[in-house]
């Protein structure tokens, strides 16, 4: 059966990388579908909107959903409801993908890139499990009121269910298993209710289901100093809304370059998952075609293996990335000179 695959290539960078991912995806199978359609500040310039009722609609029906990255300063006076960042919100809301899987990887090829030493880094393999849909970037209520001295307070709520943290640590439980067997979580427990409540559901979760997995608990901010102190001690590592956008985006430069990481946000079994590399859309080097296609390129493995189950494809695709690495195949925020397409055609040469 034909699945679709919906490719969002967004603003800046984006439909840079985007390009090298339908040119390796066209190599590697040829029973995928590959739509595209605009969103985030593309969209919003095209339509007056960053996430059109069409393409959420596209979607919603897509079997997985790859996305660039969105936004840029030409949108920053833009009403903060029609900014690109809410075509992304959206999306995660209305395909409701809860579990954000940021893998934090150190490739062999690459140690010495990292901001911190070889020995340090030298085998880091963290899977970070970011809640996504809840928490304070959803909360009410929120908002900048007037008061009457004259002076103007801006407030979020931070919220979370039982079963929202449930349903994400499960997740990072049958992670853990596939892998190491260790997770950790992390909260504020020290200082925020919602963080007591995240620590004994994830607790009673653990008891009840998952007593074959290790689990350690952590402060949030003691997690972020032990990523750079010794970040290989971290297996799964499972956290809220905003501590996950914090330490997965720390974890992230550990490796050496944020365009190598690939990200899955997953809902539900049966639902499209959605995938996007975890930089930003880089509008300083925009249109120059010197932008680092790997981690678009690995959110597509992701999706070849969460979202495709076509696991043998995704196998051969992660081989050929590290392979080209080997080669010696670099852009420029790795070390070398390749453009865009090169990089991207170094890859293709890794598959054979």
């Amino acid at each position: 059966m034909t699945q679709t695959l919906l490719l969002l290539p967004g603003d800046g960078i984006g439909p840079e990388v985007c390009a090298e991912v339908r040119k390796i995806a066209s190599a590697l199978t040829n029973d995928l579908k590959i739509d595209e359609k605009i969103y985030g500040g593309a969209s919003y310039d095209a339509h007056g909107a960053p996430l059109t009722d069409e393409t959420l609609q596209a979607a919603l029906e897509a079997d997985a959903v790859l996305m660039g990255a969105c936004g840029g300063p030409q949108w920053a006076k833009v009403p903060r409801h029609l900014r690109p960042e809410a075509a992304l919100l959206g999306l995660r809301k209305e395909m409701q993908v809860y579990a954000n899987l940021r893998p934090a990887l150190c490739f062999d090829a690459l140690a010495d890139a990292s901001s911190l030493k070889r020995e340090v880094v030298a085998g880091l393999d963290i899977m970070i499990v970011r809640e996504l849909t809840g928490g304070v970037y959803f909360g009410e209520p929120r908002g900048i009121d007037d008061m009457p001295d004259g002076q103007r307070r801006g407030y979020d709520t931070q919220v979370y269910t039982t079963s929202e943290i449930e349903r994400v640590s499960r997740v990072a439980f049958e992670l853990a298993r596939g892998r190491r067997n260790k997770v950790t979580s992390a909260e504020k427990s020290n200082v925020m209710e919602s963080g007591v409540l995240w620590r004994e559901v994830v607790t009673d979760l653990h008891a009840r289901e998952y007593a074959d997995v290790e689990l350690e608990h952590m402060l949030a901010d003691n997690a972020a100093m032990q990523l750079v102190r010794r970040p290989t001690q971290f297996d799964v590592l499972v956290t809220d809304n905003l501590f996950g956008d914090i330490l997965s985006d720390a974890a992230a430069q550990l490796t050496g370059s944020l365009g190598m990481l690939p990200s899955a946000a997953l809902g539900d079994a049966g639902k499209p998952g959605l995938y996007e590399p975890i930089h930003g859309s880089a509008p300083d080097i925009a249109g120059q075609g010197i932008a680092n296609p790997l981690a678009a390129i690995l959110s597509f493995e992701m999706a070849l293996r969460w979202s495709l189950d076509r696991a043998d494809i995704a196998d051969r695709l992660y081989a050929a990335v590290i392979k080209a690495l080997e080669d010696g195949a670099r852009t420029r925020d790795i070390g070398g000179q390749l453009t865009t397409a090169q990089m991207g055609d170094a890859v293709l040469k890794a598959l054979g």
